[in-house]
């Protein structure tokens, strides 16, 4: 199997605060294989370049959104990037076919612990509800939705020491995202993607 190119695009409008997403970050760049863009730093203004984003989305097979998880939805410039990126004729409707048969998932971080993203839970959704406006939108514009990568109770992540073995989690779906090992069936129906990560072997399960 050929290798896949594979884009982050990274949205944290707080870095001096980030505890998780700032190493997950530095691990997508030192990824080979794998291009980071961090959308803050190249448009602190929300200038969003659109033929350079549309191009980027071209030039890559799978697109990561990486973001922490803002009243259940993404940092506004995410919003903004969509709103303004995926436009008629390109990602969707007469002639939009660009994206088709591109796969998309979200890298995510939630404050809360994982048994409050349930049906029954404190935020009475599960974390892939929460983000079916992005599946929804992936299946508009012709990509295969993945299932999310997620980590939960991220405030307490340090204190708890939880925070490499997570890095170490991300760093090996992004190389298993490239060599286009990952099982697509399974992560496109599972609710989220478990990734293990041994000291002895690496491997994922979905």
């Amino acid at each position: 199997m050929s290798n896949k190119k594979v884009l982050v695009l990274f949205a944290h409008p707080s870095q001096k605060r980030s505890e998780v997403n700032t190493p997950l970050f530095r691990t997508a760049q030192e990824t080979e294989g794998v291009t980071a863009v961090d959308l803050y730093r190249e448009y602190p203004h929300l200038d969003i370049n659109i033929d350079r984003e549309q191009e980027r989305l071209r030039a890559h097979d799978i697109i990561v959104f990486q973001f922490p998880l803002y009243w259940y939805s993404t940092p506004s410039i995410l919003k903004e990037w969509q709103d303004l990126v995926l436009e008629y004729g390109f990602a969707y409707g007469h002639d939009g076919l660009a994206l088709k048969g591109k796969k998309l998932l979200c890298a995510i971080t939630a404050g809360g612990r994982e048994d409050a993203y349930q049906s029954d839970g404190y935020n009475h959704f599960t974390i892939r509800q929460l983000l079916a406006p992005i599946e929804q939108m992936a299946n508009l514009t012709h990509m295969e939705y993945i299932a999310p990568f997620a980590l939960f109770g991220s405030r307490t992540a340090a204190e708890e020491q939880r925070i490499d073995q997570h890095v170490a989690r991300y760093r090996k779906l992004l190389e298993q995202l490239v060599l286009n090992q990952i099982d697509w069936e399974s992560a496109k129906n599972a609710e989220q993607l478990d990734i293990t990560v041994s000291s002895e072997t690496s491997e994922a399960s979905l």
